[in-house]
């Protein structure tokens, strides 16, 4: 069985990309809402609903990693108690023959 730890898959330079494109949008969405032709109340209904939604995809990804990890996590464990039965049985086979 192996003990392998979680290994991020992107690179640096990736993430350093992700987190420059969300301060442009965000910025981007700030400037929007600062130089849009509305009344007080409809700019901060679309900037709280922005907010919203940004984090609620924050916690959407949050929700979809731990359930890919809990996956993961249970499928060691029933390939360990796997490997466990195979044991026990090619022991008990090699003790009979």
């Amino acid at each position: 069985m192996s003990s392998k730890k979680y290994e991020n898959s992107n690179t640096k330079a990736f993430g350093i990309l992700a987190w420059i494109s969300f301060g442009i949008a965000f910025a981007g969405m700030l400037l929007g809402l600062l130089y849009l032709e509305l009344d007080l109340f409809a700019k901060a209904f679309l900037a709280m609903t922005y907010l919203f939604s940004v984090s609620s995809c924050f916690v959407l990804a949050k929700v979809v990693r731990d359930k890919q990890e809990s996956a993961e996590l249970i499928n060691k464990i029933e390939n360990a108690k796997t490997e466990q039965l195979l044991s026990k049985y090619i022991s008990a086979d090699r003790e009979e023959h």
